[in-house]
């Protein structure tokens, strides 16, 4: 499915030498396999032209949670240093499982970015039609970028406690079902099982088809069938922030537009001794 959130692989061709459009590589290991040199397979093979958006790189390293947002002024000046410009035509890709390529989406939209797209079917599907890659490292001039921040789209631990407790906000979590049950372990050592007391689960991998978003009607459905009501507000969650925002894309995408993050997400919320859990701990 296209939405005005995606860009298909023959447009991209069609754009190749348009200086109005800046690609972004944005992938990144899942929890679980950061054995993975992702920069080392960025540089064996992107889409040309494509800089590294790397996620773990470009967050707050003064954080002990995994890949928080930044700050505004950092981000600004990691964005300039890649040569890329906040006025531009962004499009973002990843592997082509529409893992990481929404937090790139999202992160990007925080900071001030206007035009951002993903590229629909991700690497992967770039590589199934055959189409050229490019290895090494992309140098690009200096770019033009100023990040401003809305505070209110990231939710702290503190709001999205009140939001459990007083119901003001729907708390959407987008983990696999086995761990939002409490059924499996977390991938991140030291967190315990299950989810945010009150939390709705729709878990990320159901909103996806081969790098992309199900269609609309599908993606309705799913939302409605696990309880989401779309004209209440909605805070986002996960393992760690990243995959939440497929939910938000998905959401986006249905025309919801209160929809906040809680970026500290269950690699916070997990790790504490002082917070209420279900299934009962």
């Amino acid at each position: 499915m296209s939405t005005s959130y995606f860009v298909a692989a023959d447009w991209l061709i069609e754009h190749s030498d348009d200086p109005e459009v800046q690609i972004l590589d944005a992938r990144m290991a899942p929890p679980g396999q950061e054995h993975r040199d992702v920069p080392a397979e960025y540089r064996a093979g992107h889409l040309p032209g494509a800089v590294f958006f790397d996620i773990e790189a470009l967050s707050d390293h003064t954080s002990p949670l995994p890949h928080m947002l930044p700050r505004p002024e950092a981000f600004a000046v990691a964005m300039r240093e890649l040569g890329i410009s906040r006025d531009k035509h962004l499009v973002v890709y990843d592997e082509g499982n529409l893992f990481s390529a929404p937090r790139a989406w999202w992160m990007l939209k925080t900071f001030g970015v206007e035009n951002v797209s993903i590229l629909a079917g991700g690497l992967a599907g770039w590589q199934r039609d055959e189409l050229p890659l490019q290895q090494g490292n992309v140098s690009l001039a200096e770019g033009d970028f100023d990040a401003t921040l809305d505070a209110s789209v990231v939710k702290r631990l503190t709001d999205v406690l009140l939001a459990s407790h007083e119901k003001t906000a729907q708390i959407v979590d987008a983990r696999p079902a086995p761990r939002f049950n409490a059924e499996a372990d977390e991938p991140r050592p030291g967190l315990k099982r299950g989810h945010i007391p009150g939390a709705l689960n729709v878990p990320w991998g159901d909103l996806v088809f081969e790098g992309e978003l199900k269609t609309t009607d599908e993606l309705s459905e799913i939302f409605e069938r696990q309880g989401v009501d779309l004209h209440k507000p909605v805070i986002a969650s996960c393992g760690s922030g990243v995959t939440a925002c497929v939910v938000i894309l998905a959401l986006a995408t249905l025309g919801v537009t209160d929809v906040t993050l809680y970026d500290g997400a269950w690699s916070e919320w997990g790790a504490r001794d002082d917070l209420p859990i279900e299934p009962a701990q």
